[in-house]
């Protein structure tokens, strides 16, 4: 699963297209990437730990240009 979360933050932060795709339907967006249907409670918590990788991310990268 872990895998899967990495392979899909990966796209959303690489792919402009993908990243809007995802804000707009994260279900379809993430299913497309994996190339799998998975169960609701299975695809919420990967957007889910998606969404949070994202935002930490982004959240190191503001503090990188802060700090310089």
């Amino acid at each position: 699963m872990k895998e899967k979360i990495d392979e899909v933050v990966k796209k959303v932060q690489s792919d402009p297209t993908i990243l809007a795709n995802f804000q707009k339907n994260p279900v379809k967006t993430v299913e497309g990437i994996i190339g799998v249907d998975l169960p609701d409670d299975q695809i919420n918590s990967i957007i889910d730990a998606v969404k949070a990788k994202i935002n930490i991310d982004d959240i190191g990268n503001s503090l990188k240009g802060l700090l310089g």
